[in-house]
């Protein structure tokens, strides 16, 4: 949860239960995104998968590494317009040029 309110500049909706939270943007408009805690792990299921769009990809990319972020080893095609990344529970993300 602190991880992607960072990320995303969300904030809880209420405060979250153990396992369950509500993100919606700290201005108050855009999309509301529901978290939940789950049993399988990110290295057996990919539980989600989110695209970040940035102005500057690198600077982004920074800024979430600063955050707690991971690389992730990834064979990428030539020109690809992506970087990708973890969170700090293994979910696999990725940041695009816009």
């Amino acid at each position: 949860i602190a991880f992607w309110t960072e990320a995303l500049d969300y904030r809880p909706l209420r405060p979250p239960s153990p396992d369950w939270a509500i993100l919606v943007p700290r201005d108050g408009s855009g999309v509301r995104i529901a978290i939940s805690q789950v049993s399988s792990t990110a290295q057996d299921h990919q539980r989600h998968h989110l695209d970040l769009y940035a102005e500057d990809r690198e600077v982004e990319v920074d800024r979430l590494l600063g955050i707690g972020a991971m690389r992730v080893a990834w064979r990428y095609p030539d020109n690809a317009d992506y970087i990708v990344l973890q969170d700090p529970d293994g979910n696999r993300f990725c940041v695009v040029q816009k």
